[in-house]
């Protein structure tokens, strides 16, 4: 008989919870990995759409529209049902399960009447508030797991991760949640018993309930991963593994079978829907492999976590690993031939759009320091602009700057180019592929960290850049 390894951590996403049959898959992904490892948790965010409908739920009851609130917590009811007419039919396990929900549908209704009162919704509250969709799911996985003969036991992350007082996007007491987690854990472990856990969700010190943010359900997986010194954390959701562009702009695009830290921090900053690098660094630093897979196919390799350079696989890269684009940002250039030579002018320049809370993913300076140009949400434009003017009053009264000016909405396409540094003709293969296609490119930034290029072009020109570079992959 094969010796079986340690510890796996599973995590699942929204949409792998999200139906009768996502939820078959799950069942049987887990006792294929209870044949393979000894010990398995299973991470579990909420069912697919819950989150959102709870975001609506608050913002309705804040608005006094109970009647939107009291439809909401009746269409949950009726998702929770099906899944235990469906699935669950022995009537001790699916009475077991009411038996605990109903208590939480009640207390849902209580807070979204109570913030239908005071018309007020606080961080803290709108964490509770959300924390519903986990902790409602992790039960109805529990029994769907039961009912399959799998012993498994629904655990509340408040219960084993130690957070700061911050709600909304808290961050972890490392040693207090490592500890909390091997206390909880490990006696169940030995009960081959396979824990449930609420992703996304903690507890302060005082055990108020807090959220960890965005990427919130992976940042439970890797901080459970680290506490219990996992061999593996695998991560399932709805494609097969890191995608070399969005599907829905390159029909072809493919699963990126490995990829480096650095490479998928990038795809994640420039818009691809991938792993969080904020959710990842604890399994990074704890050297634990990690691998994104698709609950629907689970026969595919899907795409492995690179953690050490040295574990790269295939050498021979291509040009370019994946492409992404953001839209729905607008290009800012400040400029002026009072700005040659004078230091600290990108300082003002950036302090004065920090101010306004908008997020700046691009910049470029000309090498004249005559002109400076970044990049800023479309939503910000106009009071990102303001600031600036405010700001620079006395320079454009005296014409040391001649315009603040912006242009309409652009997009920005990064590629993700692995070894940048070291491979010659990069940038030239490039912008000859660009060139060919009559792209005209606006602006270029060049990643510090040598894996990526980013552009930006215009609107329209979006899909066709994306496809023209997606054929260096």
């Amino acid at each position: 008989m094969t010796q079986k390894q340690q510890t796996l951590i599973m995590k699942f996403g929204g949409t792998s919870v999200g139906s009768v049959d996502a939820l078959k898959h799950v069942v049987n992904i887990t006792k294929k990995a209870k044949q393979e490892w000894k010990n398995v948790v299973i991470v579990a965010s909420a069912f697919s759409g819950n989150t959102n409908l709870l975001i609506k739920t608050a913002t309705h009851a804040k608005k006094g529209d109970m009647f939107f609130v009291q439809n909401a917590i009746h269409e949950i009811e009726q998702r929770n049902q099906e899944v235990l007419d469906t699935l669950v039919p022995s009537s001790n396990f699916q009475e077991d399960a009411k038996t605990r929900l109903t208590p939480l549908i009640d207390e849902l209704r209580v807070v979204c009447k109570a913030v239908s009162v005071i018309e007020e919704t606080s961080p803290r509250v709108m964490d509770l508030i959300v924390s519903f969709g986990e902790r409602m799911s992790v039960i109805l996985i529990e029994a769907v797991l039961k009912q399959a003969n799998v012993f498994a036991q629904a655990i509340e992350a408040t219960e084993l991760i130690v957070t700061d007082d911050v709600h909304q996007s808290a961050s972890p007491l490392v040693q207090k949640t490592n500890q909390k987690t091997k206390d909880t854990l490990c006696p169940l472990f030995k009960k081959d018993i396979v824990p449930v856990v609420t992703g996304f969700i903690a507890a302060n010190q005082e055990g108020v309930l807090t959220t960890l943010g965005r990427g919130g359900s992976d940042f439970s997986a890797a901080l459970l991963g680290v506490a219990l010194s996992a061999e593996e954390v695998w991560i399932w959701t709805d494609v097969n593994g890191v995608m070399t562009a969005d599907p829905r702009l390159v029909p072809n695009a493919k699963t990126i079978p490995q990829i480096t830290y650095q490479e998928v921090s990038e795809l994640a900053f420039f818009g691809a829907k991938v792993l969080h690098p904020k959710t990842i660094r604890p399994v990074i630093e704890a050297n634990i492999a990690l691998r994104v897979l698709n609950t629907f196919e689970p026969e595919n390799l899907g795409t492995r976590l690179i953690v050490k350079e040295d574990q790269i696989l295939d050498k021979d890269e291509p040009i370019i690993k994946s492409v992404t684009a953001i839209r729905g940002v607008q290009l800012v250039t400040v400029e002026g031939s009072g700005m040659l030579g004078v230091p600290g002018q990108a300082a003002r320049f950036l302090s004065a759009v920090s101010k306004t809370g908008a997020t700046v993913p691009f910049i470029t300076e000309a090498s004249s320091e005559q002109s400076i140009t970044f990049a800023v949400p479309v939503a910000y434009t106009e009071c990102v602009v303001e600031a600036l003017r405010e700001t620079l009053a006395a320079q454009i009264e005296a014409r040391k700057i001649d315009q603040v000016k912006t242009t309409d909405e652009v997009v920005i396409v990064t590629a993700v180019c692995p070894d940048m540094q070291h491979r010659l003709g990069v940038a030239g293969k490039i912008f000859s592929a660009l060139g060919d296609a009559e792209i005209n490119v606006l602006a270029i930034s060049h990643g510090s960290c040598e894996v990526s290029l980013s552009l930006i072009v215009n609107l329209d020109a979006m899909q066709k850049t994306v496809q023209v570079l997606h054929r260096l992959t």
